[in-house]
């Protein structure tokens, strides 16, 4: 019984027939895997997802008859055997003969009646593979249409492309630091880079609670475009800061270290498990509150607020290739009134003089700059204070025409890119 490709069929039919996230999904059924069946369950079905559009292309290609849409097994099936055959260089007889055992022992036994098939279409592929690969549009073939519209609409064809080819990359581990430490040296111990906005990089897999200053609480894992927004407040030593949406914590990490006192808040009480975890292990202190942002106030105005408000997350591909698959435009139009809610009440809690900074892991203009433009709008106590090159390592691509923060995944592109943020600055008159 081959265990790990039975995982990683169970946590493909999960994402995209269940249409549940891969995280959590993966997090429970690869605990009771080796280390080494984890690492390749998790490669095999995040490949699947990233390339999907291609492996669908090439498996069609080869069926004289269409698969069963009611029985998507057999092409799940078919679809962890490409990824394998052409995209992780697994030898060609593992991989057919795992997907025909795969079919000749699932439960379903009506799936035992694809053997014939998916045995061709791999076989097939294993002889016509490489060519018809080289021949396809992988950036377009692997992002849903209405993303590729959008981001067309958004930024033009060639940032969409641009874009979508980083797609296709695994993203690298990034970390954060506590402030004080000498990042070259730790990058060097680490076997990475220190990126000009301040994130050691280093290459991805292992384990992270093995690595270097883990289990002394030194540093935390967040991607170096996500770690922007916090230092968009510049010194926070002795300000009163509020975390709307905080969990699992990187942010709340970044403003403890700093010196602030900070209110975390998030309506999920699993996730602010994790977020009080990992301020355990940071030796850092918050107030963990569980609470609907939307509605929680603090007892008295603070200083700074930061609303991560949750998004569509399209900005974060490269790490959550799922998002691919699982959202639509409709999640785009559903959450942008609860993030304007959001900002709202954001706002409500700053002092005359406070700061707040909004951001969204997410491409869509629509839940960034056009978001802020409402919020102005018909907020004129606010204003904006523009972001600067300098408060950015120097990257003067990453600030929009209106002094807003924008990243896209293809920026630091030679040094693995980074995910898609926005990030808006602004202050309270008084």
């Amino acid at each position: 019984m081959d265990v790990a490709r039975q995982t990683a069929l169970a946590l493909l039919e999960t994402v995209l027939a269940k249409r549940l996230p891969f995280d959590d999904s993966f997090a429970r059924a690869a605990e009771p895997l080796s280390p080494q069946d984890r690492g390749f369950v998790r490669q095999l079905t995040a490949t699947t997802l990233r390339r999907l559009g291609q492996i669908d292309d090439l498996i069609d290609g080869c069926l004289q008859k269409p698969l069963p849409p009611a029985m998507p097994v057999p092409r799940d099936i078919l679809r962890l055997g490409v990824a394998q055959l052409l995209f992780l260089n697994t030898p060609a007889h593992a991989a057919i003969d795992t997907s025909v055992t795969l079919a000749d022992e699932h439960a379903d036994r009506r799936v035992a009646n694809f053997k014939g098939v998916i045995n061709a279409v791999l076989r097939r592929l294993s002889q016509e593979g490489v060519p018809k690969r080289a021949q396809q549009d992988g950036p377009r073939l692997n992002t849903p249409k209405w993303l590729w519209d959008s981001w067309s609409k958004a930024y033009g064809g060639k940032t969409a492309r641009q874009i979508a080819e980083l797609h296709l990359r695994e993203a690298p581990l990034d970390i954060t630091f506590k402030p004080g430490q000498d990042l070259k040296p730790w990058a060097a111990k680490l076997g990475g880079q220190v990126l000009p906005t301040g994130t050691v990089r280093m290459p991805a897999g292992g384990r992270i609670e093995e690595l270097p200053g883990y289990s002394d609480g030194l540093w935390w894992i967040q991607d170096a475009a996500a770690a922007m927004p916090v230092r968009l407040f510049g010194d926070v030593a002795g300000k009163t800061a509020v975390d709307l949406c905080a969990a699992p914590g990187g942010k709340t990490a970044q403003l403890a270290s700093g010196g602030a006192a900070v209110t975390a808040i998030d309506r999920s009480a699993p996730r602010l498990r994790t977020l009080n975890a990992n301020l355990r292990r940071l030796k850092l202190t918050a107030e963990v509150v569980t609470a609907d942002g939307a509605a929680w106030t603090p007892p008295a105005p603070v200083d700074i607020v930061l609303l991560d408000a949750p998004c569509s997350a399209t900005g974060t591909i490269r790490r959550h290739p799922d998002v691919l698959w699982l959202k639509t435009e409709r999640d785009v139009a559903t959450v942008r009134p609860v993030q304007a809610q959001l900002l709202k009440n954001a706002a409500s809690m700053l002092k005359p003089g406070g700061m707040l900074v909004y951001c969204v892991c997410s491409l869509q203009p629509e839940e960034g700059p056009q978001q802020i433009a409402g919020f102005l709008k018909a907020n004129p106590d606010f204003r904006r204070a523009p972001v600067t090159a300098a408060e950015v390592g120097g990257l003067a691509d990453l600030i929009t025409g209106d002094g807003d923060l924008r990243t896209l995944p293809f920026h630091l592109a030679e040094q693995g890119g980074m995910d898609g943020f926005y990030a808006a600055r602004l202050v309270k008159q008084g």
